[in-house]
């Protein structure tokens, strides 16, 4: 699987808070899925506030999410929605295929 990238990523404040707003949200051990499956392309975006820790533990959190998502999506080639992934205190210290597991399901629930 090397080689594969991630999607377009969602980067302003607005499409963050646009998601927070209208999309679907899904709770999971590890993450908050937020998605809105009326979207022409896959855009993702991810976050992790300051309640988290400190700079390094919000950043493995975040690369964590990142990791996995690339993973999950590689699997569902055609997807078009946009999804941010909000990092929770187990995130960074959750067994990574659990993560990838809760995540994949996620995914299936929000965009069947």
């Amino acid at each position: 699987m090397a080689g594969q990238t991630l999607p377009k990523r969602l980067q302003k404040r607005a499409d963050f808070l646009r998601l927070a707003a209208q999309g679907r949200k899904l709770v999971r051990p590890g993450f908050l899925l937020q998605a809105v499956t009326a979207a022409p392309e896959l855009r993702l975006g991810f976050t992790a506030t300051k309640k988290l820790g400190n700079a390094v533990t919000r950043n493995r959190a975040k690369r964590r999410l990142r990791e996995a998502a690339r993973l999950v999506l590689a699997e569902r080639p055609g997807l078009a929605a946009e999804f941010v992934l909000v990092a929770r205190r187990e995130t960074g210290t959750m067994d990574f295929a659990k993560l990838r597991r809760h995540l994949a399901a996620a995914l299936h629930e929000a965009v069947p």
